[in-house]
């Protein structure tokens, strides 16, 4: 049965068709096909049914089908795109060169490209004619299933996404005997909340990606008998992704007041000059929980009548964003770390079997410890797994959740994995495809950020800029956003290096679909549904690696990405063989080859045909 991609995709798709209509209008080259005009009035009217189409999914297997081949057709539309600019590119080198007298020089290099320029102009506009047309009846044709298929145009800027995931709520409320792990956070949150700043309000945020326990640790703490003595007010407030002054100012009053309808209704002026006054000279601590919003003014407006509050007086924030803590608290966030096995074991065995050891069935507690290896310290799957065994007691039960995906296991119950999904969705349109790519990464593979630019770089998810520096740079902050929102952590072995939460690393699977794969000596039975599909490649080396090996892969022959991992700068620990036969029959073959990353293999010579590979960029070059 064909693979359909998870409901998830379509939003990279979204990104990818801005990307594509970004490109046909930002350079000249384009203008010379008169048939991207049609393409001009085709993606349009597709990208504005994607978020409704995105949601329908979930339900129809015609509407998954249908993104499915979408994506396929948007890739062949960008490979064309590059052709065009390349040719472009090309032909201006060769303009230049002609005039400083060395072309001849550079059509040696280039074999194919600079001899008989205008033949060789007409014959490509000719061949990219034929191409963009079929391009253009395959949207066509698209647009036509997209009618019948009763789609329908999202207003405003952007879908709210409770619409599909609801609006998550929390409240105070903790059962404090199934937590383990959180007693040392608990007593440094405790630490920072009795630190008395004066002339402000302080502000605590606890930073952490989702299901890492933020909530629960700030239930322990808003619940201990210390703070309890230690404050006046206690308030509890769960902001989620709508971060509405108003919205957040009523319950704030509702709360203290503890008078729900009466302060129902009113402009914010009213609103705030009610809670300044019911605050004024009162010890409180309020907690946000979940906060997303990055948007400074905001806060700035919710945190006036807060001001009226006596020294002392506290915010405990809880974020999955290391940029809401740098905006809401001068101090930055208390960053939120995984749990031990021993503490994932206990969280698991309170949910499976009542309990927090295995006392009563030691016969299960080996499954059980392999099992909950799989959470990688997140708590909330370890809940969510040892409530799927709850009161299951049978060996098989337990050894068939071993046998699964950790990922298809959660997914099944929900709570984490819409979790992680929205974040995703929160990230812009230009870091949605970066942690896409990310899929070519094994779990648990620890990478150098430098390395993973430079791959961003050569597959141009950067963008383009005047002066290469400006490239590199905007890369650079494209990781630290996406590490500051908890997609990557660093790496416990190596504080240089980073790495990605085995969840995470799943979300940038299922997002990616069958575009990206990582290919292992034991994964032959878990390739692509479709090979012609895959547009990036990596695999771990071996000692001898043979044609036959990479055999199957000869059939996609729209690779752009082919990477050996683990990517190693240092050549002197080349100590792997690979067939030349790859090189020849394979790679060669790869006329859109973006990125070759060949490194830890002894090759003394590259056939002559690799210099064919005219989409091979400079950023990749430097891991030959």
């Amino acid at each position: 049965m064909e693979a359909v991609p998870s409901s998830i995709a379509g939003a990279m798709l979204s990104s990818l068709f801005d990307y594509i209509f970004e490109r046909l209008f930002a350079s000249s080259e384009f203008l010379n096909f008169a048939r991207l005009n049609k393409w001009k009035n085709l993606l349009p009217k597709i990208r504005a049914i994607l978020d409704d189409a995105e949601d329908k999914q979930t339900v129809s297997r015609a509407v998954k089908l249908w993104l499915s081949d979408l994506k396929d057709i948007a890739y062949d539309a960008e490979d064309i795109i590059d052709e065009i600019a390349t040719n472009a590119l090309r032909r201006r080198i060769l303009g230049e060169t002609q005039m400083t007298g060395i072309g001849s020089k550079v059509c040696r290099f280039f074999p194919n490209c600079f001899t008989g320029l205008n033949l060789s102009s007409v014959k490509f506009s000719a061949r990219m004619g034929s191409k963009i047309e079929d391009i253009t009846v395959r949207f066509e044709g698209m647009v036509e299933i997209m009618n019948a298929l009763n789609f329908f145009v999202r207003s405003g800027e952007g879908r709210l996404e409770r619409v599909r995931y609801g609006l998550r709520s929390t409240s105070s409320l903790v059962d404090e005997s199934r937590v383990y792990g959180l007693g040392m956070d608990k007593d440094e949150i405790f630490q920072r909340l009795m630190y008395v700043e004066i002339g402000e309000i302080g502000v605590v945020c606890v930073v952490g990606m989702g299901g890492m326990g933020k909530t629960t640790l700030a239930q322990l703490v808003y619940n201990d008998e210390k703070v309890e003595n230690l404050f006046e007010l206690r308030v509890w407030v769960c902001v989620s992704e709508d971060f509405d002054v108003v919205r957040v100012t009523k319950i704030l009053l509702q709360s203290v007041t503890k008078e729900g309808c009466r302060h129902s209704q009113g402009d914010l002026n009213s609103l705030q000059l009610q809670l300044r006054d019911v605050l004024s000279g009162k010890k409180f601590l309020i907690v946000l929980d979940d906060v997303w919003n990055e948007n400074y003014e905001r806060w700035d407006v919710l945190l006036r009548p807060l001001l009226a509050g006596a020294a002392g007086s506290k915010v405990l924030v809880t974020t999955r964003s290391e940029g809401v803590a740098f905006i809401m608290s001068k101090c930055g966030g208390y960053h939120l770390q995984a749990l031990s096995d021993d503490d994932c074991l206990s969280i698991f065995a309170s949910h499976a079997l009542g309990a927090s050891n295995f006392d009563g069935h030691p016969t299960l507690k080996g499954v059980g410890e392999e099992i909950v290896k799989k959470c990688k310290g997140l708590p909330l799957a370890a809940k969510i797994l040892g409530g799927l065994l709850r009161g299951k007691v049978n060996d098989d039960e337990w050894k068939n959740m071993l046998r699964r995906k950790i990922w298809d296991l959660l997914e099944e119950r929900g709570g984490i994995i819409p979790a992680l999904k929205l974040s995703y969705h929160h990230l812009p349109s230009h870091l949605k495809r970066c942690f896409a790519y990310c899929a070519i990464l094994p779990k648990g593979y620890e990478f150098d950020k430098n390395e993973l630019v430079l791959l961003w770089m050569a597959e141009g998810l950067i963008g383009q800029a005047p002066e290469e520096k400006q490239v590199w740079d905007k890369g650079l902050a494209y990781f630290h956003d996406l590490l500051s929102r908890c997609f990557f952590q660093r790496s416990n072995s190596n504080k240089t290096l980073f790495v990605m939460h085995d969840l995470i690393n799943d979300l940038a699977q299922s997002v990616a679909g069958e575009i990206c794969f990582h290919f292992e000596d034991n994964s032959g039975d878990k390739l692509p549904a479709s090979i012609k599909k895959l547009r990036h490649l990596s695999f771990t080396r071996c000692q001898y690696d043979i044609f036959r090996r990479f055999e199957v892969f000869d059939r996609a022959k729209s690779l752009r990405t082919f990477i050996a991992l683990p990517i190693d700068t240092s050549s002197s620990t080349a100590s792997c063989y690979l067939s030349k036969d790859v090189l020849q029959e394979l790679v060669a073959e790869l006329r859109y080859l973006r990125v070759l990353c060949l490194n830890g293999y002894r090759i003394n010579k590259l056939p002559n045909s690799i210099g064919h590979l005219e989409h091979l960029s400079e950023d990749a070059t430097a891991y030959w």
